[in-house]
């Protein structure tokens, strides 16, 4: 598959009363066409984040909006345009970062969490010197990373929760 760069298309998720940032790597093909965070159906972030957050898994856009906020957590990616092939992490290359600021600036975020060691490694080379924040790196929830089940997931992503992470 050919190489092409791609702008991000999906806005951030937040408001003001955010206090959360959850930060993917990119867009997968399947978020892309849909214009929304986690849209491929066997990623794992919607039932973990239900989980960890002790509510019924959101299905529509309209619904994941909303739960997203009414549990103060923002979402975006690290990386707002890149070369890429299809969905794979392991293409990724010219990388552009998305500036978080705005997100800082406007909202109660005062912890950042990345979705998996993609997320980390273009966190910490783009990002993490601009802001000052250090982010604290969950298990990726793409359906790649079998090696953790989902209950596993849960488990390490109730940092979110947690007042210790």
């Amino acid at each position: 598959m050919r190489k092409t760069m791609i702008k991000h298309p999906i806005e951030p998720l937040y408001d003001k009363d955010s206090e959360i940032l959850i930060l993917g790597s990119f867009p997968s093909v399947k978020s892309r066409e849909q214009g929304f965070f986690y849209g491929h159906p066997q990623n794992r972030f919607w039932r973990v984040i239900a989980a960890v957050c002790d509510s019924d898994v959101p299905n529509t856009i309209d619904e994941k909006r909303k739960f997203l906020l009414n549990n103060r957590i923002a979402l975006w990616d690290v990386i707002g345009e890149c070369d890429i092939s299809g969905s794979a992490d392991t293409s990724i290359k010219n990388v552009i970062a998305n500036d978080l600021r705005p997100i800082l600036e406007t909202s109660r975020v005062k912890r950042i969490f990345v979705n998996g060691k993609t997320a980390e490694k273009y966190y910490i080379r783009h990002i993490q010197e601009q802001i000052g924040y250090k982010a604290v790196c969950l298990p990726s929830t793409s359906p790649a990373n079998a090696a953790w089940s989902q209950e596993r997931l849960i488990e390490e992503w109730k940092k979110i929760i947690s007042d210790n992470s």
